[in-house]
Parts: C-alpha cells; structure tokens; sequence
C-alpha cells in the first residue's frame, strides 16, 4: 500500500512540477520580452527614460502587489483554478499590446498583463512545495523550476526580436500572446484531473501571514527577504536600461536580442551551477560570491566596447541571476511547513515590488545624471547584501 501511495505522489509531484515549470517559463518570458519592446517603444511614443521606466514599473508593481493577495484567494477557488486564469490573463494582455496605438493603451495593457502574472511565482512554487514533502526533493524541484524560468527568459526575448527583425513588433506582440494561450491550455490538460486542495479557514491564514511578519521570530526570513529585495531591484533595474547601454555602443535590435538571451543562458545556468555551489560551499558563501561577481560584471559592460561587452554577457547572466535560486530555494528551511505558501507571497511580494519601483527610479537617475552613472549606482548598492547575511549563519545545512 505504502509503495502505490509513494508511486501516486512521484506522479503527481511530476504533473505540478511539469505544469508549474511551463507556467514559470511562459509568464517570465512574456515578462522579460518586454526589455526588446522599450527601446522601440522610447522612439516611436517619444519616451524618457523615466517613463520607459515607469511601464516597467507598471507591470511588475501590479505582479508585485496581488501575490500576497493572490495567495489568499487561491484557497478559495484552488490553485491551480488560479493559476489558469493568470496566465491566460497575462497572454491576453501580451497579444493586445500589438493593437496599442498610445502610451496610456500600453500602460493599461501592462498593468492586466502584470495582475495575471502576480499568481505564478507563489502558487507555482507553493504547489511545487506541497508535492514534494522531502526536503532536498523539493529542493532539486524548486530549482528545476527556476531553471525553467530562466529557459523563458532564454528563448522569448531571442523570438521576439527574430520576429520584430522579419515583421514588426504588433506581429511579435501577437505570436507571443497565442504562444502564452497555447500553453494555458497545456497546462489544463495535464492538471485537469488532479484534486484541489482544501481551503484554508480565513483564521489559520491570517495566523499564517501575522506570524511569517514578525521580525523577532523571523529575522533570518527577513534577512533573506531583504537580500532578495536589493538582488532584484539591481536585476530589474540593470536589464531594463542594459539595451540602451548596447545602443548606445552601436548595436542593433538583433544584437540586443542576442546579448539579453546570453545573459538568460547565463542566467539558466547560473541556476543550475549556484545550486551546486551553495549544496557543496553554503548558502551565505555562494550568495557572497555571486553579487561581487555582478558589481564588477555590471561595471565591465559599462566601460567595455559592445564585442568584449557581450562576451561578458553570459558570466554577468550566471551572477545576476543565479543568486536567485539560491534565496527562494532556502524559503521553506526558514518557515513551517503552515506557513509555506504565506512566506512564499511575501518574499515575492517584497522582491518583486523592489524590481518593480527599482526601473522607474533608475529611470529618473538616469535622465538626470545620465544612464552610464546610474547603471554604476545599481552596482555599488548591490554590495548592501554583504552586511544581510550575518542574520543567517548557522541558519542552513
């Protein structure tokens, strides 16, 4: 009996993980797609760089700022319920985008595209979290299914500017958004027959969130959180202006595409190779390393030509992204069990909502001082994390 039942949860542990990674590479590739569309955006609306800013802003405040939310209604209508509804949500939005004729149109679109994206990262991850009970399964689950993010980041991005270099950018936006519709109707498919969870009573997740925001019992979670928050804020705020540094040494569309999908080859195996390291070195030396490593990467794409520029691309990608696997990897070793998909939310929610404000004031900066200036401002405060970690020795195996 024991076997068909540890036999049942490996196939189901499968099926989420298989639906959360299609979810997870979908929804942050749609997302980081859209680093293609600002430089055009800025000359054909007769944008700043505050603003381009600000319709960053726009999308990832509105992920930001429903994932706690999001957490909350999903124990009311189900999760993976949810989880459908944001993603079609967010692929909706994307296709409208090619019928945006002004900057308010984009602005509405993206802020709909950003409310649909809000549900992925908590409940993939808590879903994940659920079907794998085994701590360093669900750990190899977890960072499998960061990988697959970064695989959306890899593959979108290089698409939409094959696409935009063959027709223009309204055909792009549209493929990408029957591309994200397509992958909704995946993910029915496989999960249309596995239970829903129970709901949670509104009085345990209260209990949940109050005690997941408590500093005193929870300073390691909120050093971490506060980790990811600065990580982030300088991922977001480095990528958003990243296309216009290229441009600004000469490249063109398709050399854009080419440097951003290095950077998420990077990054995807940043992944894989920050998981080995924090396994074998630790958690607080693997995320050490890796944020010196993005200061001085971030410093050489300023000062070096486009060739040597994007031949740095990927070293920074495996830096810049990553630390990430390594801080929400390490979530669930900081809570119970109870508080799992709550402290998921937060996390989120915190760190998003710094990548989310992070472009539009960088974007000020930038007008201001001027974009090579700002982007080393990002670098230098990524050093802040250093200081973050005291809180969490001794917290990991």
């Amino acid at each position: 009996m024991d076997k068909i039942c540890d036999s049942k949860q490996i196939k189901i542990g499968k099926k989420v993980l298989f639906a959360g990674c299609l979810a997870h590479l979908i929804n942050d590739g749609l997302t980081d797609m859209l680093y293609i569309f600002f430089p055009i955006w800025q000359i054909q609306f007769s944008l700043t760089f505050a603003e381009i800013g600000l319709l960053k802003t726009m999308f990832s405040g509105t992920m930001a700022g429903f994932q706690v939310p999001a957490g909350f209604l999903a124990s009311r209508m189900g999760e993976i319920r949810l989880l459908l509804l944001g993603t079609a949500l967010t692929s909706l939005a994307v296709f409208m985008l090619g019928w945006a004729a002004v900057p308010i149109m984009l602005s509405c679109l993206l802020i709909v595209g950003g409310l649909g994206a809000s549900v992925q990262h908590p409940l993939s991850s808590s879903l994940i979290s659920n079907a794998y009970p085994n701590k360093a399964a669900r750990r190899t689950a977890l960072s499998t299914f960061n990988v697959a993010g970064d695989f959306g980041k890899l593959l979108l991005p290089g698409v939409t500017a094959f696409l935009i270099t063959q027709f223009d950018w309204m055909t792009a936006s549209h493929s990408l958004g029957i591309l994200g519709m397509i992958s909704v109707i995946i993910i029915f498919l496989i999960t249309k027959n596995m239970e829903q969870r129970p709901a949670i009573s509104k009085e345990k997740t209260g209990e949940s969130a109050l005690s997941c925001f408590a500093w005193k019992e929870n300073q390691p979670f909120w050093s971490l959180s506060m980790i990811g928050v600065i990580d982030s804020a300088t991922r977001m705020g480095f990528l958003t202006f990243f296309p216009f540094l290229l441009q600004e040494k000469g490249a063109q569309v398709s050399m854009i595409g080419l440097a951003l999908s290095l950077v998420f080859a990077g990054g995807a195996a940043g992944k894989y190779v920050c998981g080995k390291l924090a396994a074998k070195f630790g958690v607080i030396q693997t995320v050490v390393t890796t944020e010196v490593v993005t200061t001085f990467c971030i410093l050489g794409i300023i000062v070096l030509p486009l060739e040597p520029a994007m031949l740095l691309s990927p070293i920074l990608g495996v830096a810049l992204n990553g630390t990430s696997s390594v801080l929400y990897g390490s979530v669930p070793e900081l809570v119970t069990d109870e508080r799992c998909k709550q402290a998921f939310a937060i996390f989120y929610t915190a760190t998003i909502g710094s990548g989310a404000i992070s472009p539009f004031i960088y974007g000020l900066v930038s007008d201001v001082v001027g974009i090579k200036f700002a982007v080393v401002i990002i670098a230098i405060i990524v050093l802040l994390i250093l200081p973050l970690t005291l809180p969490l020795r001794g917290k990991f195996v």
